[in-house]
């Protein structure tokens, strides 16, 4: 389980347990869009993810 940041996308995101690198799936623009159980802050505000 991770802390979403609430004023910042994160394109990149190392795993402490396994060291792998994490990065958005096509057409996403972050990890906590492709990977968590919720989108990042951007989207849930109805804003464009990231910009």
């Amino acid at each position: 389980m991770e802390t979403m940041p609430t004023d910042a996308c994160q394109w990149f995101y190392e795993c402490r347990g396994c060291g792998a690198v994490l990065k958005p799936l096509p057409g996403d623009c972050c990890v906590y869009c492709s990977y968590g159980t919720a989108p990042c802050p951007p989207i849930q505000q109805g804003q464009s993810c990231c910009g």
